[in-house]
């Protein structure tokens, strides 16, 4: 059964600015994680034979738009922090970082004219069936992040680790309520309410919901609301609690 109560939802900020958020409650669902596995196998499987045509057009589009393989891959953290190679379709210029990582943004000037039409359509993640048939990433679950980051927002953001605790997915939470300038505490926080609520049926809605979002991208400016709605019904159920002890 999935926890109500979010203990990691941080109230106040320390003195150095930074903000100080628990471990979520990770419930043992011993079904769920072997339903979950065989979901992303068999799916993940079939998805690459019927769109392994498809992707290798915009591998070959991607190709012809701009010098570089049309493949990019770069590592990322897994469960526990465990390193894996993540797999995408190339959107930004070569040497697109020759200044240091960068956190991307919607309108990055970075990125190819193809490349802009991935991002926006999400194509650029197909290659990650290939990362989820391995069992390196899940559909659903936290967007996998460089330990660059990880370090970076662990400095005013205790707890970001956090989201390590389950295999990052394709898609989540943050994907679906979320846009490119949304801040990483707001998608943290988001992040660790899938992770305490986590349920196949979940799994399914946002699976579903990120379908939506892929063919109407107006559906993201509904983020404020939509994440406000969540995380506000959570804190008013941890307050009566409050309340009531």
């Amino acid at each position: 059964m999935a926890t109500t109560a979010t203990s990691w939802l941080a109230k106040d900020a320390s003195v150095d600015g930074s903000i100080h958020i628990a471990a979520p409650i990770l419930q043992r669902k011993r079904l769920y994680r072997i339903t979950k596995r065989c979901f992303d196998i068999v799916c993940s499987f079939f998805a690459l034979v019927i769109l392994s045509a498809p992707m290798l057009v915009i591998a070959l589009v991607v190709a012809l738009d701009s010098p570089g393989a049309p493949i990019f891959r770069q590592e990322r953290l897994g469960l526990n922090g465990k390193p894996f190679w993540i797999y995408k379709f190339r959107s930004m210029r070569l040497n697109a970082e020759e200044n240091g990582p960068q956190w991307a943004n919607e309108q990055d000037s970075r990125c190819t004219h193809v490349g802009q039409f991935l991002r926006r359509t999400r194509l650029d993640e197909l290659p990650q069936l290939y990362n989820i048939l391995r069992g390196d990433m899940s559909f659903v679950g936290p967007r996998p992040e460089r330990a660059y980051f990880y370090r970076k927002f662990e400095t005013y953001i205790p707890g970001f680790s956090n989201r390590l605790m389950v295999v990052p997915g394709l898609t989540g939470y943050a994907q679906i309520y979320g846009k490119y300038n949304t801040s990483a505490q707001d998608k943290l926080l988001l992040d660790l309410l899938y992770i305490e609520q986590q349920s196949f049926l979940l799994d399914l809605k946002i699976l579903f919901l990120t379908v939506k979002t892929m063919f109407t991208p107006e559906a993201t400016e509904g983020f404020e609301e939509e994440k406000s709605k969540a995380i506000n019904k959570i804190s008013r159920a941890e307050e009566k609690e409050t309340v009531s002890a």
